[in-house]
């Protein structure tokens, strides 16, 4: 009788050790991590749908017209005589024409 209570006492406190952990990651994973990976997968379809013209601002918060594209770089037309290029991953976000 003693060692069937002692056996059942045993595997309470290994599933009293291991269910806060499995808790605390389940609580990560859909307050933490999966909201960042779908904001990141948003921000990549965001990024490879860019094309010449579209309107943008960068990180620094600089606004212009895309002129020419790459894989890796962005030349951007910010008035009349002025081209910058850019970092592709310094794209902050689209402006889309019903926004101005």
């Amino acid at each position: 009788m003693f060692q069937l209570a002692a056996a059942t006492s045993g595997s309470s406190s290994w599933t009293g050790i291991v269910l806060p952990f499995v808790l605390m990651f389940a609580v990560f994973y859909f307050l933490l991590i999966r909201p960042q990976q779908k904001k990141q997968k948003t921000r990549t379809a965001m990024l490879n749908a860019l094309k010449k013209g579209d309107k943008i601002v960068t990180i620094g918060g600089l606004h212009g017209t895309i002129v020419e594209l790459t894989d890796d770089t962005v030349v951007l037309k910010v008035n009349d005589v002025t081209k910058l290029t850019f970092d592709r991953n310094s794209i902050s976000h689209a402006i889309s024409t019903e926004q101005q």
